[in-house]
This record gives structure tokens, sequence and C-alpha cells, in this order.
């Protein structure tokens, strides 16, 4: 009002310069992160939502830009200052909303060009079935009435929590014979929960047809190594004999997961049928069709000739509360844990995903894991290195997450396609 004060008075440029300042630093480690500790968490945790959801950024950055400068009414330097930042950080978000939609160009040169042939197949429908624009506004991956998911199915039978399992169907029109998707949820082997991760992906494969299973394990500290893909390993035996109850098709079986759960699903795609890793069910069939890893830990023996090249804040994780020993003291363990070290020729179809920049799991780390992987495999191996990305891009249903959804639902069609034929 009028020759009434108000808090945009006086010193509050200043909050209008702090305010584009903390997205002009967000937009450009977003697009440079810092590869150094401890600024990797720092840079994941600053950018794995705001810079997957660019164009929702840029909105908020132009409002705040524009309602500071419409009411301060002293236009000093600050002023100024705020007012060309803003915009020049609208227009780098904007410029960031660019890259993530180019990300579709990217996914169909990735699997045009898959060693083993073009990822083709029948060629399912291009349009989303869940992944719709508004789903895009929205963002977070809310669950719909369509949606059915049948919680807490205890696939070990002990009652433990972490020995549960959640099934997940389409509510109209139940799947008959539906192909079967295993997810497998990350955290660094230590946090993590069946409920949080890999939403948008499972949602549009439910939607057209499959029948998704989100798994939990347990969890260290308290568990030790190979507990966690042992209990991954349960997990998907009992989909093996139970899933024809929930529709699902157990000749058909596909595994995936992000980060922690990107090594684990890669690990029980390449060691199927392991007995060491089945105590009590040695005869049970682990083996899967296809294997979908996001910016996996696909190395944890931490050698560099490997891709390893985290930060000492992993490798010590890894050791002190996973492994619970060091590469010196028994490195054949680390060895055996690392999906890098156990391709071989009868690997299934494999479509690796992951971000350039992720700060948590540099992209050496996948780039030297597909490198091996093509040199013996007699299956399709895709490899897609998305431009600008950090870890944990796909837990929200963002333009990228899209694109990328899309390729996986190509490949895994394609797959069963030729396993039809």
């Amino acid at each position: 009002m009028s020759g009434v004060p108000t808090v945009f008075d006086g010193g509050v440029p200043w909050v209008s310069l702090a305010f584009v300042l903390v997205f002009a630093l967000v937009a450009v480690v977003t697009v440079a992160p810092i590869r150094r500790e401890p600024f990797t968490v720092l840079c994941f945790v600053a950018t794995f939502v705001i810079g997957e959801l660019p164009i929702h950024t840029a909105v908020v950055v132009l409002a705040g830009t524009v309602t500071f400068a419409s009411e301060v009414h002293r236009h000093g330097w600050a002023w100024w200052s705020s007012l060309a930042i803003g915009l020049a950080t609208t227009a780098a978000f904007v410029w960031l909303g660019s890259v993530a939609h180019r990300a579709g160009r990217l996914v169909a040169a990735s699997l045009d060009e898959a060693n083993g042939g073009t990822i083709a197949g029948p060629g399912p429908d291009p349009q989303p079935a869940w992944l719709t624009w508004w789903r895009l506004v929205l963002a977070v991956p809310f669950r719909f009435r369509r949606i059915r998911r049948i919680r807490g199915i205890d696939y070990a039978g002990d009652g433990l929590h972490r020995h549960k399992l959640d099934v997940l169907v389409r509510r109209d029109d139940p799947p008959v014979s539906g192909p079967v998707l295993v997810y497998i949820h990350g955290g660094a082997w230590i946090i993590g929960d069946k409920r949080e991760q890999g939403i948008p992906m499972m949602h549009e494969l439910v939607e057209r047809g499959w029948v998704c299973v989100a798994v939990n394990y347990r969890l260290s500290p308290r568990a030790t190594w190979p507990d966690h893909v042992v209990d991954c390993k349960r997990a998907l035996a009992w989909v093996k004999e139970h899933v024809t109850d929930y529709g699902g098709d157990a000749s058909f079986v596909a595994v995936s997961g992000g980060s922690a759960g990107g090594h684990l699903c890669a690990l029980v795609a390449l060691t199927p049928n392991e007995p060491e890793w089945q105590p009590g069910f040695e005869g049970a069939d682990t083996s899967v069709d296809a294997c979908v890893p996001f910016y996996g830990v696909h190395d944890v023996t931490g050698d560099p000739e490997s891709g390893g090249v985290y930060g000492p804040g992993l490798v010590d994780l890894v050791a002190r509360r996973v492994m619970k020993r060091t590469v010196v003291d028994d490195a054949v363990v680390f060895e055996q844990a690392s999906p890098d070290r156990r391709v071989s020729a009868t690997a299934p179809p494999m479509f690796v995903i992951q971000g350039a920049n992720d700060t948590l799991v540099p992209p050496q780390v996948a780039r030297r894991f597909v490198e091996r992987l093509r040199e013996v495999s007699r299956q399709p191996v895709a490899y897609l290195e998305l431009p600008c990305t950090q870890h944990a891009f796909d837990i929200l249903a963002s333009i990228r997450t899209r694109h990328t959804t899309l390729g996986v639902v190509r490949f895994l069609e394609s797959v069963r396609g030729r396993a039809d034929g």
C-alpha cells in the first residue's frame, strides 16, 4: 500500500539478491558439479530435485524475481544485480529443461546402437500410458486408483519387515500372464524402502499390463554382506513360484534397481542359481530375462582400473558397514560382489543407464562395466549416459524420467518379443 512501509522496503533488495544467488548456484553445480569430497554429497542434495525439475524451478525463479522487482522501489545496484541474475538463472533452467527433453533422442540412439543389434522389437505404443503431461506437472509420483498395490507379502516366511515385498497390478482389466519386473531399491545398502523408488517406471509398466514387484531386503549395519543379495535372490525365487497368483507370467521376469539397487539387480542378473548365495533354496531358479540397472555401483573394490573412482566416503562405507572387512583383508569377497567382475557370455540383455553429472557414482563406473560386458556377452547391451543428470533422477516424474521410462519399455518389450519369437 502506498505510503506504508513493507518488508520489501529498505534492505530487502539483499533478500532478492540472496534468493536469486541460491538458485544461480544450484544451476551452476547442476551443469558443473564438484567431484571432490565433501562436495559430492552436497551437490547431490542440492541438485537432484531442483535440477531434475528445471521448468518448475524456472517458474519459481522468474516469479520470485518479478515479485521482488515490483515491490522494491529503490533501484540500487543490489536491485539491478538481482534482476539480472534472476533472469539469467531463469534462462539457465529453461536451457536445462531443453537438455532434459533432448534425452528422448539419446534414449533412441542408445537402443538403436546397442551392442548385439538394434533394440526394436514389436514396437510398443510410444505414447505414455501413465507418465502423461499432467503427471509431469505434479512431479511427485502419486499412486492413483487405477493401480493396485498389494503390500507386505512375506517372501521369506519369517515375518521380518525387511523380508516383505509389494506387488503392483492394474486395478481395472487386471493382467493375465503379464510380464514381470522386479525392482530393488537403493540407499547405499543401509537405508531405503520398497515404497520410495522406481515408482514412475513401475506405474508406467503396470498401466501397460505388466506386474511389478518392489522388494525390501536386510540393510546394514545390522546385515552383513552377502545378506543383501541373498534376500534379493530369495525374493526372486518367490516371484518365480507365486507371481502367477497375481496375473504374472513367470516365464519372463526382468530386474531393475537404482544405485545400491542397481548394483544388486546387476549382480542378481549375472549370478543366476549361485548356490553360495541361495542358502536353503539352492534348487530355486533365480535367472532373469533382462536387467535395467540405473546408476549402479558396478564395482565395490575401489580399483581405479575398474572405474571405481569413488570418494573415500563410499569406499569406507562399503568396507566398514556393509562388508565389515577391507579389500586388503579379503579381496575375493569384494571382487565377487562387483558386477563388473562377474560378466560372462551368458549375461541376460542389459540396458545400463547413468547420469553424466552423477557425483555419488561417477559415470566411469558404468562405462567400464558396459565395456567389460560388451566384450563377452552374447546378448544385447545398451548404454545410456544422460548429460546434466544427477544420481537418483528417476525418483521424480520428470521430463527425463518420461523419456528413460519409455526407453525401458521399448527395451523390455523388445527382449520379450525376441524370447517369444
